[in-house]
């Protein structure tokens, strides 16, 4: 079974170390050196809970009372975890459930009636609450590749909340897989503009303008990402492949070697590493071409400098 290592998690996740000491010390995971995927399944969530700003200490209880409730081993990998106020809701018999209250919050069964409910006939929470519900059944859905229910749910939560960015780069995704690129577009430009601090929205648009042809617009988008976060390693990675592509060399090497110095083992490294050798290798000869433009020396005579 294929492990990946800490780093490894870390880096694919964008998990930043200390989150992950406080979910061991809590109890949420053990320490360990090396994850399965099961594990980084695992720690998807637990980010995903923490960017709700839950504490470990608020997940730990979730997953204690739902563990005692159920008798599931493990709640987090089994069934799907919202926030629920300061609490976590599990979904549950086909209902979502407060297990330390032991109250049912939500009934996903009735999708069609939770969607069509008017925005009006929320309260701020409750809004927020039903989003965020919305929001977990659409990952659920995709996950299980019913990628028609996961659409409509995307679409829904961004009819209740217009710069819902998740939800725009989500359903983004979906449609720039299947190629249709300017859907995509549209939705990636939706998650900049709701969220300008958003290095994955950027980091996405890039991507698409890079597959519509428009490598100038794809670098701007790139270079944002990294201007938000300077050691988003994938990004400097596609930079790299625009610069080549524009026959920029020097640019491209700039950040094949931001790249390695984030990331310096495994096939995309190799890949890096070969196009900074490759590089160099080009940029030395065309110095020593530009040498021999104004000097008439031949290797092997003695021959003097003279001005061309």
């Amino acid at each position: 079974m294929t492990r990946y290592s800490r780093q490894d998690a870390l880096r694919i996740l964008r998990i930043q170390p200390k989150h992950l000491r406080a979910w061991e010390h809590a109890g949420l995971l053990p320490f360990s050196d090396s994850y399965s995927f099961q594990d980084l399944v695992q720690l998807r969530k637990l980010r995903d809970l923490r960017a709700t700003r839950l504490s470990a200490a608020s997940i730990r209880a979730g997953v204690d009372a739902m563990q005692a409730v159920s008798g599931m081993a493990n709640p987090l990998v089994e069934t799907g975890a919202v926030r629920s106020g300061s609490h976590l809701a599990f979904r549950h018999s086909g209902a979502w459930m407060e297990p330390i209250s032991r109250q049912f919050v939500f009934d996903f069964d009735g999708k069609r009636r939770l969607i069509e409910v008017e925005t009006s006939q929320f309260t701020p929470a409750q809004r927020d609450g039903r989003i965020s519900a919305l929001f977990v059944e659409a990952v659920r859905c995709e996950e299980a590749s019913r990628t028609a229910e996961a659409i409509k749910l995307y679409e829904s939560i961004l009819d209740l909340d217009a710069g819902h960015a998740p939800s725009a780069i989500n359903l983004g995704t979906i449609f720039y897989n299947q190629r249709q690129f300017l859907k995509s577009e549209q939705l990636y430009r939706r998650a900049t503009e709701a969220d300008p601090g958003y290095a994955l929205a950027f980091f996405d648009l890039g991507n698409v303008l890079d597959e519509l042809q428009r490598l100038d617009e794809a670098i701007a988008a790139y270079r944002t990402a990294l201007q938000i976060v300077p050691k988003y390693a994938d990004a400097h990675y596609n930079l790299a492949l625009a610069y080549e592509r524009k026959n920029e060399r020097r640019k491209a090497l700039k950040h094949w070697m931001a790249y390695l110095k984030l990331d310096a083992v495994g096939p995309w490294a190799n890949h890096a590493r070969g196009q900074a050798k490759k590089i160099l290798e080009r940029e030395k000869l065309s110095i020593v071409w530009r040498r021999a433009k104004c000097c008439t020396t031949v290797p092997g005579r003695n021959d003097r400098c003279c001005k061309a």
